[in-house]
């Protein structure tokens, strides 16, 4: 009954999105000096995530029958217009630092999600 919880699966699908995402933030800010570097990001959680009976079956495991590979949000060259330095490098700092904020919202948003839910069941189960 309460393992396929649609909701449990969605919440923990976005806090492994900002995880990636945090992760492509990361190096953006690591080689934010490196020559020819060009800014990457992950393509929004809205995008990537999808339910319901009309699209196809994900597999979210290597093992799972049919799967070649995990299914992960793939990482994009940033295609934003935005400053390049003289080296070619098209990371900005600042900008940067505001995916960062925006990443820990959306991981803060995912584990909310997932306590409220598990608050829900709980008061359920202890009033049947």
């Amino acid at each position: 009954m309460f393992e396929n919880m649609q909701i449990m699966k969605m919440a923990e699908s976005m806090a492994r999105h900002a995880a990636q995402r945090q992760t492509v933030v990361s190096q953006n800010m690591a080689n934010a000096n490196t020559p020819g570097y060009k800014a990457q990001d992950v393509a929004p959680f809205s995008e990537t995530y999808t339910e319901g009976a009309d699209s196809p079956m994900r597999a979210t495991r290597a093992g799972h029958i049919g799967a070649d590979h995990m299914v992960t949000s793939s990482v994009m060259t940033r295609s934003d217009p935005g400053t390049m330095s003289p080296n070619g490098n098209s990371v900005s700092v600042e900008t940067e630092m505001v995916k960062a904020v925006e990443v820990k919202r959306q991981h803060d948003q995912a584990l909310a999600i997932y306590k409220s839910t598990l608050n829900i069941l709980r008061t359920s189960v202890s009033r049947s």
